[in-house]
């Protein structure tokens, strides 16, 4: 028996019998694998035994995988299933199936902590009072929602700063989308009426909506408010232009979401349709990889982590074979389950969810909605009728969603191909970089490197390289030479994850290297290159340069090393669209590290480069003093005063302050 054998089979015959979260482990110390189980012993040893009818593609392989294994012990099954959402999310194990995290989507919220409420798009709630909606299906129709609610329902936009120093209206009032009660006499009663009026609008209760702004518009007209009549006239045809474009598709009023898995192979897809008394008013999809998990593991994980991120770890009040009073051992789950516990959710859960198969956990999950909704959520298995209908309608939908997504992925393959064929590559690009850089009169000079994958921005590999001037100098006191600065430190990298001395992944060397210039910029490149000996690197250079024959049309063109006669973009925009893309995101990320650099340095003090008095030491000082002269010109005394300010601390800063600020006469 191997050494690591060894180890795994003593512990397998320690394991517990509790409810808790395993972690195997590969010989790097990656995670592989998260699962949850009822009775440790019994689950963790399964997958080492012979016969166990488990066909999940990855069980064959774990003989060789595993280096090691950690279980984690908690209270209840309850606790087991948030620890191993938080676990998967941590650290996005290899065989776990992995959901596009629900933080990427934007939702609305009413931010209720002020007096006049606003409306805010955000993508996690903050904790603050206020209902949030949503999350909407993609950015673009949270801010068209957004638009079309602050164009016809009056409330203010401003953020509280603004709000707090307006001296007069601004335009928001002028144009009639504001009331301005930053600066005006509102009639609290009627601001609060069009907060109500929006929490209708935003939650799709258009019938009742359209009753209550007929109400009003009937009672302004006959009390000859012809202008607030007119007010209300705009928002009834906006409630109708909406509800014109939903679909009805249920006569039954009560609010459902509809949950829709499409598989292929290890791919899926998952849509989810919200339905709101009737209509369908928002369809969201979800891709994921490597789903070794069956349907009920997936909708359990699916519907934990959409509507029950935080509100999941409440008491069930149904006891569920649970302890109520029973507390969680400290392990080292307790951290994870704290941070779950400070989240909110900003999902608003319907009153049934129509699923195709039960979900792992049923009878807890329908406990902790009912907790977290305070009232009753179903969660059902439509077997016939219209329920099954709009089952069937979310399965339509998620495998139409997956061929589009395919096809895009296609589309993407040929677009490569192309790009390969075209600047003779040998592989085909999936992973391109691109360099860029940016200075302000000669300073503040920085470099970025921007990545994208398969076209799409890799942003997880996007890096910033801050160039002192002196380096600048030595270099040549140019682009050229804060470029080949650059270059060089980020090829030096990669090399060392080639050669296996640098076992960062994110550094490893893409298929193709583009630079932001021409055959200038090019040659810099191939030298920082070569001179680290990566003589097969492909390196190119994009250039936007003006088109001499068309008089003002500016082009964009890729210069190759040791070819005279560029490629123009335009020429071959299919294959070569995105790289004008990855350059213009290259420019974007080097200005914006440059912009940030700045801000340090202009709210840089002489106090920063004092060693042994820390930040907060520092701003007392500086609340006390306001100024570093005047810290300077203070006796040790009055020094002294300051809350823990030692005498070594007096003595580091005469030291450091004396050199680093010049004496008056």
């Amino acid at each position: 028996m191997s050494p690591v054998a060894a180890v795994i089979a003593a512990k397998l015959a320690t394991l517990p019998r509790e409810p808790g979260v395993y972690l195997f482990h590969d010989d790097t110390g990656r995670v592989l694998y998260v699962g949850k189980a009822k009775n440790l012993r019994s689950r963790v040893t399964s997958y080492f035994r012979d016969g166990t009818g488990d066909d999940r593609f990855f069980i064959p392989l774990l003989p060789e995988l595993i280096a090691d294994l950690e279980t984690v012990i908690v209270a209840s099954e309850k606790e087991a299933l948030i620890l191993e959402h938080e676990l998967i999310k941590r650290h996005k194990p290899r065989f776990n199936v992995k959901l596009r995290d629900d933080k990427t989507f934007l939702s609305i919220k009413l931010d209720a902590s002020h007096a006049w409420p606003r409306l805010l798009v955000i993508r996690r709630d903050n904790g603050s009072p206020g209902p949030v909606f949503g999350p909407f299906e993609s950015a673009t129709a949270a801010r068209r929602t957004l638009h079309v609610v602050n164009k016809y329902f009056q409330l203010r936009t401003c953020s509280d700063v603004d709000f707090a120093n307006r001296q007069r209206p601004c335009l928001q009032h002028q144009i009639k989308r504001c009331p301005a009660p930053c600066v005006l006499a509102v009639d609290a009663a009627w601001y609060a009426t069009q907060t109500h009026l929006v929490t209708l609008f935003l939650d799709n209760r258009h019938d009742e909506l359209r009753a209550t702004v007929e109400a009003q518009m009937k009672g302004a007209a006959a009390a000859l408010q012809y202008e607030l009549a007119s007010l209300y006239r705009d928002q009834l045809r906006a409630i109708d232009a909406v509800q014109k474009a939903q679909r009805i598709v249920s006569d039954d009023p009560i609010n459902r979401d509809v949950l829709g898995v499409f598989r292929s192979g290890e791919r899926i897809e998952i849509t989810q349709l919200r339905v709101r008394a009737g209509r369908l008013v928002d369809v969201r999809s979800i891709s994921g990889m490597h789903a070794v998990v069956d349907d009920a593991a997936l909708l359990a994980s699916y519907i934990l982590r959409t509507y029950l991120a935080a509100d999941a770890l409440g008491e069930d009040e149904t006891g569920g074979g649970d302890d109520p009073d029973a507390e969680v051992a400290p392990n080292a789950a307790t951290p994870v389950l704290a941070e779950a516990r400070a989240r909110s959710n900003s999902s608003a859960i319907p009153q049934e969810i129509l699923v195709s198969c039960e979900p792992e956990g049923h009878a807890f999950l329908e406990a902790q909605l009912r907790l977290a909704a305070g009232r009753k959520v179903v969660i059902a298995v439509p077997r016939r009728g219209e329920k099954h209908a709009l089952l069937q309608l979310a399965l339509d939908n998620a495998a139409h969603a997956f061929a589009e997504k395919q096809r895009s992925s296609g589309d993407t393959e040929e677009r490569l191909a192309k790009l390969q064929q075209l600047l003779r590559l040998p592989t085909l690009p999936r992973r391109v970089e691109c360099c860029d850089i940016s200075h302000l009169g000669g300073g503040d000079t920085v470099g970025s490197v921007v990545a994208f994958l398969d076209a799409a921005p890799d942003k997880a590999r996007y890096r910033t390289f801050h160039v002192r001037d002196d380096v600048v100098e030595r270099r040549g006191g140019d682009d050229y030479g804060a470029m080949y600065e650059v270059l060089a430190r980020r090829f030096k990298r990669g090399r060392a994850a080639r050669d296996g001395t640098d076992d960062e992944a994110s550094w490893n060397l893409p298929d193709l290297f583009v630079v932001d210039g021409g055959r200038g910029q090019v040659g810099v490149a191939v030298a920082a290159a070569r001179d680290l000996g990566l003589h097969d690197l492909p390196i190119v250079g994009l250039a936007k340069e003006r088109e001499l024959t068309a008089g003002d049309r500016v082009v964009d063109r890729l210069y190759l090393p040791g070819q005279k006669n560029p490629i123009e973009l335009r020429s071959h925009a299919a294959a070569l669209g995105f790289l004008g893309h990855l350059r213009d995101e290259a420019h974007r990320f080097a200005n914006r590290a440059r912009e940030k650099l700045g801000k340090v340095k202009r709210f840089r003090s002489a106090l920063d480069d004092v060693k042994g008095v820390s930040g907060d030491l520092k701003r007392q000082l500086l609340g006390r003093f306001g100024s570093v002269r005047a810290i300077l010109q203070a006796t040790d005394a009055e020094l002294g005063g300051v809350e823990g300010i030692t005498a070594r601390h007096i003595r580091a800063l005469r030291l450091g302050l004396n050199t680093a600020v010049p004496q008056t006469p």
